[in-house]
């Protein structure tokens, strides 16, 4: 059997790592990208310290897959976080583990990871096209790009789409390919906004907007069930905005809010300002005799409630709650914040839906389109911030290009 050209469109993390393991596995590999360098969005991923991946055991791990675990394990298996630290090790980049146990590159940059991986991929023999954008299939069955110098035509022996999403548009994860997908017959789902921020219903006032927003809720626990029993509980922060809220402990509960508010037009979580006091401690507090000392004040001084905290009980309860510590003391503890809507996909940091695991076989090639695979965001799972789902894309390309290779 000769050696397969395996074609890759999509130079992120899983076009990337399908690229790598298909050369491993003896295949000719080009990749082709519309962007003018690889790794875009891997690289802004990292300004803030690129989270390649999290510490914690296996079985918690594959659980934030949620509901698309059972598709999503085998990549994991194959290639997990461990797998990935040791990637990264040979790559000659060490890693460590934060306080939240998420794993960082030991000097917090994604530049010299993607670095040397393309240099170790340039070596092994991958050529990388830049400004090549994918327009389809010409009728002879060609892959067609659109390019500067004109319209490119290839047809390789297998072929890898690892095309992203639809959350960053202009570093080319546009979700434009899913018409191309759709006329060959692949099913799919549609695309959503994942790790996504949401408008309060009605808005904030005018004052609490204009003061607070952009400030963070720090040490507070989110509880949230939808109508189907699915829960969520968890303590963290995250940010108001001009219109809602956003930030790490949103987005953990985002895919639950999101499907609840397609479901019924809303979703209310229920929200504990001061998770490391008993309900009953805040009750005590509150019912102590404040004498002539404002709400602010009293609240302030028993329990620490202020700032941000206290402008969101004003802002969320009637006079009337306020006034009677018993009621004021279980809102303390209890506050429901209604959402009507997720913050729209290209605001969004990743994105759910895309090809449905049903139009795809184990080693993740279409069924409707023989010797074409897929791989990363644009396959329809999603999963939480924290390392998670650059994880899964790196995994996920690594099945799809291993497989890829076989086809020569």
């Amino acid at each position: 059997m000769s050696a397969a050209n395996v074609a890759i469109i999509g130079a992120g993390p899983a076009g990337l790592m399908a690229a790598e393991a298909a050369a491993q596995g003896g295949a000719q590999v080009d990749v082709y990208d519309g962007m003018p360098s690889a790794g875009r969005k891997f690289l802004l991923a990292g300004r803030g310290g690129l989270n390649l991946t999290h510490s914690e055991p296996f079985e918690p791990f594959a659980s934030r897959f949620g509901e698309r675990r059972a598709q999503v394990e085998p990549w994991l298996r194959a290639f997990g976080p461990e797998q990935l630290r040791a990637w990264a090790q040979q790559l000659g980049v060490s890693t460590f583990v934060g306080s939240s146990g998420r794993v960082f590159p030991s000097e917090m940059k994604a530049a010299p990871l993607l670095r040397a991986w393309l240099h170790r991929l340039r070596a092994a023999g991958v050529r990388l096209h830049m400004r090549h954008r994918w327009t389809g299939w010409t009728d002879a069955g060609a892959l067609r790009f659109s390019t500067p110098e004109g319209e490119h035509h290839t047809t390789p022996d297998a072929l890898v789409l690892a095309l992203g999403g639809a959350s960053w548009p202009r570093l080319g994860s546009d979700g434009s390919w899913q018409a191309l997908l759709a006329q060959r017959g692949v099913q799919l789902a549609p695309l959503a906004p994942a790790n996504c921020g949401f408008d309060v219903q009605g808005g904030w006032s005018e004052h609490f907007a204009s003061r607070f927003a952009g400030q963070p809720f720090k040490s507070v626990a989110i509880r949230f069930s939808d109508a189907s029993g699915r829960s969520f509980e968890r303590k963290g922060e995250f940010v108001a905005t001009a219109g809602g809220v956003e930030g790490s402990l949103v987005y953990a509960a985002s895919a639950l809010l999101r499907d609840e508010i397609a479901r019924s037009g809303h979703a209310t979580f229920s929200l504990d300002l001061l998770p490391a006091r008993s309900a009953v401690d805040v009750a005590a507090q509150v019912s102590h005799p404040r004498g002539a000392r404002s709400l602010s004040s009293h609240l302030k001084s028993r329990l620490g409630i202020e700032g941000i905290k206290m402008a969101l009980l004003h802002e969320l309860l009637p006079k009337e709650v306020l006034a009677q510590p018993q009621r004021l003391a279980a809102a303390i503890k209890n506050l429901p914040v209604t959402l009507s809507a997720a913050r729209p996909i290209d605001e969004a940091i990743s994105s759910a839906g895309g090809v449905r695991f049903d139009s795809l076989d184990a080693d993740l090639m279409l069924r409707e389109l023989p010797g074409v695979f897929c791989a990363g965001e644009m396959l329809d799972w999603e999963a939480p911030t924290g390392g998670y789902l650059l994880t899964a894309c790196m995994a996920s390309g690594r099945t799809a290009g291993t497989a890829a290779a076989r086809r020569g």
